[in-house]
């Protein structure tokens, strides 16, 4: 569909975001899907014309005809996801809006309609990238930001491949801060998996914020994030802390469908999650406790129908026409009607399962 005749169908609630890529950069983002060098090109939205760098993002996403964005404005990031793999694009979108309420600092989104090169893509999400804006948005100051990457951030000493890593920082990329940021971090692995007892305690009290990862622990759990445990957070220290402190990121595989769209068992997840760290953490009585009131709140206060039905209808209802008028997606209009009950199914059961396994905990 050309832009013209894609803004004659395009509703007036979502914006539009323009992007025109070059002929050769083009060429060079096609060459190798995962090369992550950035091209030029320029976003146009509401009237304003900005050179931008441009790359593709996302992992087995990469392979789809429709590709995921990401955009550098100076040093600002904004990523453009195509949501292929979930029906209702509404997964990250939620997260993200959970993440918040329960005082875990999260990226802002908004649906829009991208246009690359004068053709309408249909619709994606806008999603925040976790940068220097990001925090100065929040008015808080950074010394160090990492992104987790891949499941080699495991917090373990053994990598994804079973077999001691070869460096304690591989899975991680540098953001914010210099190279120290990795040998910090491979200090921060190594101590967390050879201190024992009373000394283990006293240092993850000391290089972490032990409060706010119990939230987005917590968080990953109610929401059934898979993948969100050794790889798609933030990992990042406030200016003069020692105390690492962490953010979600990629929410796609959520609230009861995996990271390929497909429906998921209720318990796939379990109550305690799979990272290393957590591990650690919950091996102290003391923590383990904090953990169970933390997740208990949550789930009496945040994670319950009452709470969550209300914003879930209504983005669906908000969405939905435009989802069903997208002859770019590939759900039928069956999978998108039925996506707000499998939400709804969702939370209550995963509730239910974690409310009982709270008491073994």
């Amino acid at each position: 569909m050309r832009l013209a005749s894609a803004r004659k169908v395009i509703r007036l609630k979502f914006p539009v975001r323009s992007l025109e890529i070059g002929r050769s950069d083009q060429l060079q983002l096609e060459k190798n899907l995962w090369n992550d060098q950035y091209v030029n090109a320029l976003l146009r939205t509401d009237h304003i014309q900005q050179d931008v760098k441009l790359r593709y993002r996302g992992g087995h996403t990469r392979y789809y005809d429709k590709k995921s964005y990401e955009i550098r404005i100076g040093g600002r990031s904004i990523h453009y996801n195509v949501e292929w793999d979930d029906p209702t694009m509404m997964r990250n979108a939620l997260s993200f809006q959970f993440f918040e309420k329960i005082g875990v600092p999260s990226p802002r989104t908004r649906h829009v309609y991208l246009v690359v090169n004068g053709v309408n893509q249909g619709l994606y999400l806008e999603i925040e990238g976790v940068d220097r804006s990001f925090f100065s948005k929040r008015k808080v100051s950074t010394s160090s930001l990492l992104y987790a990457i891949n499941n080699n951030a495991n917090f373990r000493l053994i990598g994804e491949s079973q077999k001691p890593k070869r460096s304690l920082a591989s899975g991680y990329e540098v953001v914010i801060g210099t190279s120290k940021e990795l040998a910090r971090i491979s200090w921060f692995v190594k101590r967390i998996n050879t201190l024992k007892g009373n000394r283990l305690l006293a240092y993850l009290k000391t290089h972490l914020d032990i409060p706010e990862y119990l939230r987005w622990l917590g968080g990953a759990v109610c929401t059934g994030n898979y993948d969100g445990f050794d790889q798609n957070y933030a990992i990042y220290r406030k200016k003069g802390s020692l105390k690492y402190r962490i953010s979600p990121w990629d929410y796609e595989g959520t609230w009861g469908r995996n990271s390929y769209g497909k429906l998921s068992k209720i318990d796939t997840v379990r109550i305690t999650g799979y990272n290393g760290l957590t591990q650690k953490l919950l091996s102290f009585p003391a923590v383990r406790t904090q953990y169970r009131r933390t997740l208990k709140q949550i789930l009496e206060r945040h994670f319950t129908l009452s709470e969550l039905a209300p914003t879930i209808t209504s983005l669906h209802s908000f969405l939905l026409p435009a989802l069903m008028s997208d002859s770019t997606r590939k759900y039928s209009a069956d999978i998108l009607v039925s996506d707000r009950q499998v939400f709804l199914n969702y939370i209550e059961k995963r509730r239910e399962l974690l409310l009982r396994e709270l008491e073994k905990l």
